[in-house]
């Protein structure tokens, strides 16, 4: 199918997302030097069980490059015959739909601790029956997990989120932006896991009407505006110096990010109630982590101003 009844054009997105994949990883080889990213591409031509997919993707990773420890910067589009629990919580009305999605999904993990951990995804869902218009919807963003923080960085990142966001209306960045707050949120800590983005979802309509062109122009700027935030500020840190200190800082808040993606992350859970490629969605996993028992950081350290001054929710710009 390469445009449903509905108006939306998957072909379009299709040859939007692997372009973008291909830029992106393109964007941070330059930055990093000295390693590529490897392709595994996949094929998946039959489903075993109700809830498996069907489809086909490129992954495509990076380790142990002169920046980047661990990257994966993966394509996939797969179909299902219904859509899990996960997908359908928010919207029970379409339990029972068949199914495609397509996206670009990426983390990268620096070497140096002064060098964010960065997150990006933009999406499509499309859900089908029988007899009924398609339902489609977008969703995406993208999130900074810095280890120290830099307020010149943390202000640039949201800049370039907001002025992005600035032809889609005043109301877009605001509403986006408390959303990633609110969701890249560790519940069981009262922490967040970095200082935020943008966080959009379930994305069809504009000012009340169904539009596709608005819908995935929001998407294209939400893609490309990543390169555009995180590209300088690994330029501005990876050169930073570091020691043993940092690495262990690092390492222990690595293991923020591990306890998100696996207990809260939407796509995670989506990947692995479908029987996805568990390779592929277990990507994001950092390299190297580390939990100590009832650690605290030392008063008026470094490490102590990154829960004080940037965990924070706050308005940046």
């Amino acid at each position: 199918m390469s445009q449903t009844q509905s108006g939306c054009d998957v072909a379009a997105v299709k040859r939007f997302l692997l372009d973008l994949q291909d830029r992106i990883c393109s964007a941070l080889e330059a930055q990093d030097g000295k390693a590529t990213f490897t392709e595994d591409a996949w094929e998946r031509e039959e489903a075993e069980g109700e809830l498996a997919l069907t489809g086909g993707g490129r992954t495509r990773v990076m380790a142990d490059g002169g920046v980047i420890e661990k990257g994966g910067v993966n394509f996939s589009h797969v179909q299902g015959a219904r859509l899990p629990a996960s997908a359908t919580a928010s919207r029970p009305e379409l339990a029972g739909r068949s199914f495609q999605a397509m996206g670009v999904s990426l983390v990268i993990h620096p070497h140096n601790p002064y060098v964010p951990t960065s997150h990006a995804n933009v999406r499509l869902f499309v859900a089908e029956k029988e007899g009924e218009e398609p339902v489609w919807w977008m969703g995406g963003g993208f999130d900074l997990t810095p280890y120290y923080g830099f307020e010149e960085d943390v202000v640039f990142w949201h800049q370039t989120a907001k002025d992005l966001c600035e032809p889609f209306g005043a109301e877009v960045f605001p509403r986006y932006k408390k959303w990633c707050d609110d969701y890249f949120f560790l519940k069981h800590r009262n922490e967040a896991r970095g200082v935020g983005g943008l966080f959009f979802d379930d994305l069809n309509r504009w000012d009340g009407e169904l539009s596709f062109d608005k819908s995935f122009a929001f998407m294209q700027a939400v893609g490309n505006g990543y390169i555009d935030a995180y590209v300088p500020i690994v330029a501005r840190r990876k050169d930073h110096e570091y020691g043993e200190r940092e690495r262990k800082f690092q390492c222990y808040r690595r293991g923020r990010y591990v306890e998100f993606n696996l207990v809260f992350d939407r796509g995670t859970i989506f990947g692995l109630q479908t029987g996805g490629r568990t390779e592929s969605i277990l990507m994001s996993l950092p390299p190297v982590v580390h939990w100590d028992y009832d650690w605290h950081p030392q008063p008026g350290s470094a490490e102590e101003k990154l829960y004080t001054d940037f965990l924070p929710h706050k308005d940046w710009v």
